[in-house]
Order: C-alpha cells, then sequence, then structure tokens
C-alpha cells in the first residue's frame, strides 16, 4: 500500500473518532439541519433567478444536506440510530 493511501486512512480513522465523541444531541441537531439544507436545494428552484445561479445553489446546497447527513449519522453512530428507530417505535405504540 502507498504511503499517501495508509496516511489517508489514518486520518479518516482519526476523523470518525472524532465525531464520534460528539454527543447524540449534537448528531441530531446535525441531521437537522441536514433537513434544512436538503428543503433549501429544492425550494430555491421557485426563484426568479437565472438557471445558472439556480444550478449553482442546487449544487452547494445539495452538496451541503449530504455533507450534514453523513456527518450526522458518523455523529450519533449504530447505536444512535437503534435508539431513534426505538424511540420511533415506541411513539406508535403509544398512539395506538
Amino acid at each position: 500500500m502507498s504511503r499517501l493511501k495508509l496516511r489517508f486512512r489514518i486520518f479518516l480513522r482519526k476523523t470518525k473518532r472524532w465525531l464520534a465523541g460528539f454527543s447524540f444531541r449534537t448528531g441530531l441537531i446535525v441531521l437537522g439541519f441536514c433537513v434544512l439544507f436538503y428543503i433549501l436545494s429544492f425550494a430555491q428552484m421557485l426563484l426568479p433567478i437565472s438557471a445558472a445561479l439556480k444550478g449553482t445553489l442546487w449544487f452547494w446546497l445539495f452538496g451541503m444536506a449530504k455533507l450534514t447527513q453523513y456527518t450526522g449519522l458518523a455523529i450519533i453512530g449504530v447505536e444512535g440510530v437503534k435508539r431513534l428507530k426505538m424511540r420511533k417505535k415506541l411513539k406508535a405504540e403509544a398512539e395506538k
């Protein structure tokens, strides 16, 4: 394996470990921003601006949505996803 690939893998591991150090609540806040960026990326199409500017805005806003989505999921981790599913399931049972 090349030296560059090895350094990149080490960087990714350190970044993932750093993100996992944040709280569950922080992960949910980041995922909330994800939803906001998704809404903005498509809502800006309704603005009366040029097609080139719409494309540029969509590119950046959709990119930010994906970035915050993956960052939020890395923060909450597998256990956090299980926790969210359990919370949703309990809420659905309570409504019955």
